[in-house]
């Protein structure tokens, strides 16, 4: 019985012990992290305001080391997240072939961004080599790789919309000089009736290291509107007939298909369509028939066919 109360008061004690042990600790420690201290801290570099001309290149510095004087509290949170400093790239100077920040134009950066009760003592380094390089820039023209199925008597009106339509890049001139278009990632629209408007990413060239471009992604879009089709019959016209010859072809008219809406079919008539028949273009493989080609057709129609490619002629003299 008494081995276990006097076990009880140990453990009382020792807890009690422990917790002024503690807060003598956390006092002494809080103590010494308000005062003022010399130590370095790493500084994590961000470069901003590149000119149009120059690029950031992948060996740029993006930590440098700094000797502070500050308290043991900004030095403890220095430890655990570094300070971010902005480097202003417009400050840079061309020196033999390098571009630098000297080292009063990196001092005032820094400075300027610490608080007012850190105080700069000296950095690792004298100036800063930044990693740039002269590019060129272009205009790209984008592509849409396009895939699309129609329900029956549906189809594209015109041609698909893309937004925005260039993409401008920016790189070393060995680069960028052959690189003349982009697409975009595939676009699949099955069973289409109605317009469309699909946001999709752009597909780069590979080997484009140094590289940037202006966008990412575009927005490609379409209208979509049903169609019908009718037949016209069209005159037959003769070019360059033999001298003192005349070129009879019969038949000497032919149908044409053309598909457009309702609305523009009832505005054409056969008097939009042109057929001619070229005895200069004479088919060698058969000299009885001539190759007919449409000169002439309506706008604003999706598709106009001929229902013969030929026609039988004979040679009439005059």
């Amino acid at each position: 019985m008494f081995k276990k109360v006097l076990h009880g008061l140990n453990q009382k004690k020792v807890k009690v012990f422990s917790l002024f042990l503690l807060c003598s600790f956390l006092a002494w420690f809080l103590s010494n992290l308000s005062e003022t201290y010399e130590s370095r801290a790493d500084l994590t570099l961000n470069y901003r305001n590149l000119p149009d001309s120059l690029l950031l290149g992948k060996n740029s510095e993006n930590v440098i080391a700094a000797k502070l004087r500050t308290s043991g509290f900004q030095f403890l949170f220095y430890n655990f997240s570094k300070k971010r400093i902005d480097v202003d790239v417009s400050q840079v100077e061309y020196d033999n072939g390098q571009y630098i920040l000297t080292d009063n134009a990196l001092r005032k950066q820094v400075d300027a961004q610490l608080s007012q009760n850190i105080a700069l003592l000296d950095l690792d380094r004298s100036r800063l080599v930044v990693d740039l390089y002269q590019v060129a820039s272009k205009e790209i023209r984008i592509f849409p790789n396009l895939d699309l199925q129609f329900q029956q008597n549906y189809i594209l009106d015109g041609e698909p919309l893309i937004t925005p339509d260039h993409v401008v890049v920016k790189g070393p001139e060995s680069e960028i000089d052959t690189l003349d278009e982009v697409q975009t990632e595939p676009i699949q629209l099955n069973n289409l009736a109605a317009d469309f408007s699909k946001e999709v990413p752009l597909v780069f060239p590979k080997g484009l290291d140094n590289s940037i471009f202006s966008i990412g992604r575009v927005t490609v879009s379409g209208k979509v509107v049903k169609f019908s089709e009718k037949v016209f019959e069209t005159p037959i016209t003769v070019v360059n007939s033999p001298e003192g010859y005349q070129v009879k072809t019969f038949p000497n008219t032919v149908t044409v298909l053309c598909k457009a809406t309702v609305e523009r079919l009832k505005a054409i008539s056969s008097a939009d369509f042109g057929v001619e028949a070229d005895y200069a273009q004479l088919n060698g493989s058969n000299k009885n028939t001539l190759l007919l080609t449409i000169i002439k057709k309506p706008e604003n129609v999706y598709d106009v066919r001929l229902s013969e490619k030929t026609v039988n002629f004979v040679l009439e003299q005059q």
